[in-house]
């Protein structure tokens, strides 16, 4: 076929956008993604779709996954993200959401995104009690001990969680901590059964928490609102018994981002 009959037949994506796409593309899928399957997406020539994800590996927007073929987010493109979730407009409402919840509950709200080694509190409204649990803004926590990180890690495809409990020794931060793998996945299991997490003191002594999920348009995990609260002031089952207005806020915290 004459290159030129072939060019005309290839979608008209103006150059100084094609990066941009790639990158919606990938935000889009939420999973690794194979440059066959952008060319077949997108449309474009095999060696262009080769020489955009190259670009945005170099400049961090993308990192390849561990098979070495598929990219995923990169730590540029995840504060793209965490800075357009945060922008005034978005905030504002998203703290009145949040000051409300956390006035009816009585304890503290927290709002967290998954990063590359943990959970990052990306907003949280104090409990108004003068003993309360200091991890203040921008704090990052463990996944496999905390309730918004074991809600994110039930939201992963086996073959990705199975890297993520794989990649180091689960870290025994108090009695109560899960350390077993095989003992965890069971726990995300249960997670993923009834819709919610739990951290019973496995975090940090003397503290109890529950965390749901703030889902985008497509039903994935966009990021978890949690609240916690000291056990010797609120038993865990007191905690558990919040989980109908904590669903309720993330449910208006879904709206927003889908306006």
């Amino acid at each position: 076929m004459p290159e030129d009959a072939r060019t005309s037949k290839e979608p008209q994506i103006p150059t100084n956008l094609r990066l941009l796409r790639i990158l919606e593309e990938v935000a889009r899928l939420g999973v690794s993604v194979k440059p066959t399957d952008l060319i077949e997406s997108m449309g474009l020539p095999k060696p262009t779709i080769h020489r955009l994800l190259q670009t945005a590996e170099a400049e961090g927007f993308l990192q390849r996954d561990l098979d070495g073929r598929s990219y995923g987010p990169g730590d540029r493109l995840r504060a793209l993200a965490v800075n357009t979730m945060s922008s005034e407009r978005v905030r504002t409402a998203r703290l009145a959401i949040m000051k409300a919840a956390a006035e009816e509950l009585g304890e503290t709200i927290n709002l967290a995104t998954p990063d590359r080694e943990g959970m990052t509190y990306l907003d949280r409204v104090e409990t108004k009690w003068p003993l309360r649990i200091q991890l203040p803004r921008g704090t990052q926590v463990p996944f496999h001990c905390t309730a918004s990180g074991k809600m994110y890690l039930s939201t992963l495809k086996s073959t990705t969680l199975n890297g993520v409990l794989s990649a180091k020794p689960l870290e025994k931060l108090t009695d109560k901590t899960i350390t077993d793998p095989a003992e965890l996945r069971q726990e995300l299991a249960a997670t993923r059964k009834r819709g919610y997490s739990q951290d019973n003191e496995e975090f940090m002594t003397g503290m109890a928490a529950i965390a749901v999920p703030i889902l985008d348009q497509q039903g994935r995990m966009l990021a978890t609102l949690s609240v916690h609260a000291p056990v010797m002031r609120c038993s865990f089952e007191q905690i558990v018994g919040f989980l109908g207005p904590l669903r309720d806020a993330a449910a208006k915290l879904s709206e927003i981002y889908e306006s």
